[in-house]
């Protein structure tokens, strides 16, 4: 090595103080080359290795490493070299100097400085400009960001001295860059890449680098500061101890698609039904990474239809994972057992996720968290959500997936992951760091359930996810009960831009079936683009439903409901009320607790605290859920709840009381009415839908919460719908699912001729709203059908929108609508706090143990979304006991007085046991 390469490589610093000493920076640039090694050895799914070897001739594994080794080769400049003065000083000792840097010159960042020299290092080398310009990107990138090219290469030639200026500057950026492929053994000039890969595996790949970047800073690696003692040798043994400690690992491995005569039975220990059978046959019949829709009745098993179907997809095409996205939380803690109970049968060790900001009140996940104990907290932000830290040692259970996955923005890294699909929606935004979210979705399989549920405004989102995760060659699976066709097509619509990189695309016609259940699996190959339609079977046989209205005053209180209920239970039964608003449920709460008992009425909404919440749904799954469980079904029980009972609530009722809502929700909720097989049940099924009042000269009058939900144009044709039922033989469930959801949002005259002219206003309305959120969510976007077909990431971030830094901040980005905020309650009186249960915090609040410290958590609530109430809560503080808490530190802390009240934007806030948290006007 020339002295003057060696004086250069012995003094340029990547960290200041790594472990209480500097990092030479070529130490720092092979501990992340020997991480990125184990990535592809140990985490990479083969799809992603396969493509990788396809580009660079079966070299990917060296492209890789060298990629990742090479993210921070821009600290070798005087912008970043210069912020340390006892540090700078030996630098330019050495010979690379720079003049005095102004404010702008100090503030040039490593991540370009890195992409001009690896531009040019490339370039010397002799790759083509093509491959050059995809792979600048992927190091300017690696903190989360991608700027374009003119902001690059064009301030780096007006900042020179910044970047460095003169000989020396570029001989030792250069010696450290070829240091890098030296100890990799890699010839730069035949690791050229043959081609280009698609910009969708361009943003996963990128979040690798990061990946790689954030562990080999971890505090797993200390500094090295001879460069005597710098070797790759030393590199891959310190990755090699980090990685054994984190306890890293994929997926379900590499192992090749075998058939089985029933996969369901194998995975579930129940024979296979028709649809779950069709899903296999599909999965095995497609030749490519593709999109699958299913559409079949609720309780018919697309859950479980879709889990074998991700496998058979995984195992054929090289993925190692999945991602089940869901539309809440509520939604998300079922489906995580579910899952569990699939990943028990694939591989007793593969790491499940759950990624909501309530996990911690998953028993599930709450119990495998506790079983698991830590050594520490690395120095990347983890959380430490039980207060574990510091017990020693690491022993982790079955699909407890590794700490290290529990960090900051890392949850979709996770193998297997369950979670709300906020966090694949915001994969679609301009966002920062957004290329880790892609990474966690490379080589895994999407599923995402009741995609009926997204409006106009969170579906661009999920069309844009959609074109990038089919730019990236991601299978997607999307379930759903009652999907409109109009929405099915645009989501293939989008699903086929992104295989296609391009706005206009000829989607293949979909025959309308009156089959039900129904697959549709839309591949493409080129220009090759076919769209399979597959019907089969019910496994529930059609049932008639009787439907009724019940009209109420709108105005007045809740007596039709029970009056209604007064005969209907008389001698028993189970029913299920759904309002829909907060103050509706605890309005009929209310009063069917004083007819009734409190303890045969369960009240459910979102205004409940989180542990209250988590504790009356498993009462209610425990009560009504599927014959077998441990627990005797009541003679009799109410629950009123929220529209929190319409998307998997696995509850069986024997007659629904329904507030009117669009037709497709609307026969969600039906679902939940004689939703499993009973012996000896007698009672017919029944819906009553309330929540409106019929006019004979004019259109119905609706509650001004459901019209502010749902608007007039969707309840009109819902209750339209509803009195053609009501008339008639009512309706034949799932057999007529299709057709009214079909009805429900085509254009068809469905309505009568008194309901016409309003019906036509409510229309215009409707479409003037549906192009104002589609305009809005646009903003947001992370590049839209507009930029389809660019060849690389140059300029992704030209307008970058922020970072989300909670899970009400990424909601509010990718759900239309007022902001609304959680905040803990807790009691002040006698000069101390106490919890919302009477216990004592101390004079500042203090959590002493982890018990405690998971009742305050559990106190947790959310409030109603005024714009007032918003403003003014995010203007609470946690109590200063909390400052210790890494959850608390971060809350809102809402003092009730002796009362449980408080005043908060104009409005007074109560909670009470019983129905929650209560809004009045102040």
């Amino acid at each position: 090595m020339p002295s003057e390469r060696t004086a250069a490589l012995a003094v340029l610093w990547g960290k200041s103080d790594a472990g209480g000493q500097p990092n030479l920076l070529l130490q720092h640039l092979l501990d992340t080359a020997a991480v990125a090694e184990l990535i592809w050895d140990h985490y990479l799914a083969g799809r992603l290795k396969s493509w990788l070897d396809d580009v660079c001739g079966n070299n990917g594994r060296s492209f890789f490493a060298l990629l990742c080794g090479w993210h921070d080769v821009g600290k070798a400049s005087p912008a970043f070299q210069g912020k340390v003065d006892e540090l700078a000083q030996a630098v330019q000792a050495a010979g690379l100097t720079w003049r005095g840097l102004n404010r702008e010159s100090a503030g040039w960042h490593h991540t370009c400085a890195g992409a001009v020299i690896v531009r040019s290092v490339l370039s010397e080398a002799g790759w083509g400009e093509e491959a050059v310009e995809w792979v600048w990107p992927l190091v300017a990138g690696h903190h989360g960001l991608l700027p374009s090219r003119g902001s690059v290469f064009k301030t780096a030639s007006r900042l020179r001295n910044a970047q460095g200026a003169g000989e020396a500057w570029k001989a030792a950026q250069a010696a450290l860059a070829h240091a890098v492929a030296d100890a990799l053994d890699v010839d730069l000039a035949r690791l050229a890449p043959v081609k280009t890969p698609r910009r969708g595996e361009q943003l996963g790949l990128c979040g690798f680098v990061i990946m790689a970047d954030w562990i080999a800073s971890s505090d797993h690696f200390t500094g090295v500061f001879s460069l005597a003692e710098v070797s790759m040798a030393a590199a891959r043994n310190r990755a090699a101890k980090a990685w054994a400690k984190l306890e890293l690992r994929g997926g379900w491995g590499a192992a090749p698609y075998r058939r089985m005569p029933d996969l369901v039975a194998a995975r579930f220990g129940k024979s296979a039904r028709p649809l779950q059978s069709a899903c296999v046959e599909l999965a095995e019949q497609m030749g490519v990474p593709a999109l699958l829709v299913i559409e079949a009745p609720m309780g018919e098993g697309k859950t479980e239809g879709a889990l074998v179907a991700a496998e058979v997809l995984g195992r054929r095409f090289g993925c190692d994972g999945i991602f089940v996205g869901m539309p809440t939380q509520a939604t998300s803690d079922p489906m995580f057992d579910r899952v569990l109970q699939w990943a028990d049968q694939v591989d007793r060790e593969l790491p499940v996720g759950l990624l909501h900001g309530k996990r911690m009140f998953n028993r599930r996940w709450n119990a495998l968290q506790q079983k698991t104990h830590f050594a520490g907290i690395d120095d990347l932000g983890c959380d430490d959500e039980f207060g574990m830290a510091g017990r020693g040692g690491s022993v982790r259970p079955e699909h407890a997936p590794a700490q290290w996955f529990l960090g900051a923005k890392r949850g979709m890294l996770m193998p297997v992951t369950v979670g709300t699909v906020d966090h694949l929606l915001y994969a679609a935004t301009r966002t920062k760091h957004v290329m880790l979210r892609h990474a966690g979705v490379a080589g895994r399989v999407v599923i995402l359930d009741e995609v009926h549920a997204y409006d106009v405004y969170m579906s661009q989102f999920l069309h844009e996810a959609l074109r990038w995760l089919a730019d990236a060659g991601v299978p997607v699976i999307l379930l759903s009960a009652t999907l409109p066709p109009q929405q099915r097509e645009s989501l293939m619509r989008a699903y086929l831009q992104g295989v296609q990189s391009r706005r206009a695309v000829d989607l293949p016609a979909v025959g309308e079936t009156s089959g039900y259940p129904v697959l549709h699996a839309l591949t493409a190959a080129g220009v090759a683009v076919t769209c399979a339609t597959r019907t089969t079977a019910s496994w529930r046989p059609t049932t008639p439903v009787a439907v009724h209205l019940r009209e109420e005053a709108l105005d007045g209180g809740p007596e039709t409901v029970v009056n209604l209920l007064d005969d209907e239970l008389r001698a028993g039964g189970c029913a299920l009320v759904i309002r829909n608003t907060v103050g509706r449920a605890q309005q009929t709460y209310q009063a069917l607790a004083e007819k009734w008992g409190a303890d045969e009425v369960i009240l459910l909404h979102a205004r409940l605290t989180v542990a209250e919440r988590a504790a009356r749904t498993g009462k209610a799954l425990d009560l009504l859920g599927p014959p077998g469980g441990s627990v005797a079904r009541p003679s009799r029980l109410i629950v009123v709840a929220t529209q929190l009972a319409e998307q998997s609530f696995d509850v069986d009722a024997d007659l629904l009381v329904t507030d009117l809502a669009p037709i497709d929700l609307l026969l969600q909720r039906v679902g939940r009415v004689h939703r499993h097989t009973r012996p000896g049940r007698t009672r017919p099924p029944k819906v009553f839908v309330t929540g409106l009042r019929t006019h004979p000269a004019g259109p119905p009058v609706f509650p001004a919460g459901s019209e502010h939900i749902y608007g007039r144009y969707l309840l009109l044709r819902a209750a339209a719908l509803v009195a053609d039922a009501a008339a008639g033989d009512g309706w034949s469930i799932p057999a007529d699912v299709p057709d009214l959801v079909r009805r429900g949002y085509g254009d068809s005259d469905i309505v009568v001729a008194s309901w016409q002219e309003a019906t036509v206003a409510a229309h215009d309305s409707w479409q003037v709203e549906q192009r104002r959120r589609r305009q809005a969510a646009e903003v947001f976007l992370l590049a839209g059908e507009s930029e389809l077909g660019a060849p690389t990431l140059s300029g992704l971030h030209g307008r970058a929108t922020g970072e989300a830094r909670s899970d009400d901040e990424m909601a509010s980005v990718v759900r239309d609508g007022p902001e609304s905020v959680e905040v803990v309650l807790v009691r002040q009186g006698g000069g101390r706090y106490l919890t919302l249960g009477g216990r004592s915090l101390g004079p500042s609040g203090d959590v002493g143990d982890a018990a405690l410290a998971e009742e305050v958590v559990g106190s947790t609530v959310r409030l109603p979304a005024r714009p007032a109430v918003t403003e003014a809560a995010k203007k609470l503080e946690p109590l200063p006991g909390w400052y210790g808490n890494g959850w608390l530190s971060k809350s809102y802390a809402l003092v009730l007085d002796e009362r449980n009240s408080a005043i908060l934007g104009g409005r007074r806030l109560t909670y009470d046991k019983h129905l929650g948290l209560l809004d009045e006007r102040a």
